[in-house]
Parts: structure tokens; C-alpha cells; sequence
């Protein structure tokens, strides 16, 4: 069973960045893909970024291209998402997803003030 814990969220002000890490444990840990997807108030879940696990090919929503990086740290089985210039319709809770199994975390909220 894999289990995933989501930190590095908080409170920034417009134009800053934060460092968001998914950290995976379970006695068996190797998925196809790892996913960041984020759910506002009021609104669905977003797919933000993918990793491909063993490749590192990486997948970007339009809306956060150029601003965010996704990486993952094979050694540690962490995945992190870099975000940069955020803006307040960046503002939501951000969660990891493992596929396979398709495991989420609890997710960390990020909120952006103007």
C-alpha cells in the first residue's frame, strides 16, 4: 500500500514561489506516472504537472507552463513542484497522485493574497 504526504503549502503574497514535496512510502513504490492536481473553493479538481517516473518526461497544464517545475528524487521517492511568479487563481489545495495505484495524498493548501 502506498501512502503519500503532501507539504510545503502556506500563505505568499502574489509574485512569490513555494516549494511543494509529495513524499511516497509503502513497501513497493513504482508507479508509471506521478500527477499534481489542485481543487479551489467551489471549483473541480485541476491537473497541474505529471512526472513519468522512471523517464522524467514532464506534462504541464497551459495555465502554469513557464512558471512551474516538476521533479521527483527517485532515491527518496519524492516528488516536488516548484512554483514560481504564483498569482491568486493559483490558490487551492494541491495534491499528489500515484498511478499506478492511483493513490492520493491529503493534499497542502496554497494560498496566494493579491
Amino acid at each position: 500500500q502506498v501512502q503519500l504526504v503532501e507539504s510545503g503549502g502556506g500563505l505568499v503574497q502574489a509574485g512569490g514561489s513555494l516549494r511543494l514535496s509529495c513524499a511516497a512510502s509503502g513497501r513497493t513504490f513504482s508507479p508509471y506516472t506521478m500527477d499534481w492536481f489542485r481543487q479551489a473553493p467551489g471549483k473541480g479538481r485541476e491537473f497541474v504537472a505529471r512526472i513519468t517516473w522512471s523517464s522524467g518526461n514532464t506534462y504541464y497544464t497551459d495555465s502554469v507552463k513557464g512558471r512551474f517545475t516538476v521533479s521527483r528524487d527517485k532515491a527518496t521517492n519524492t516528488v516536488y513542484l516548484q512554483m514560481n511568479s504564483l498569482n491568486p487563481e493559483d490558490t487551492a489545495v494541491y495534491y499528489c497522485v500515484a498511478d499506478p495505484p492511483g493513490s492520493r495524498g491529503q493534499g497542502t493548501q496554497v494560498t496566494v493574497s493579491s
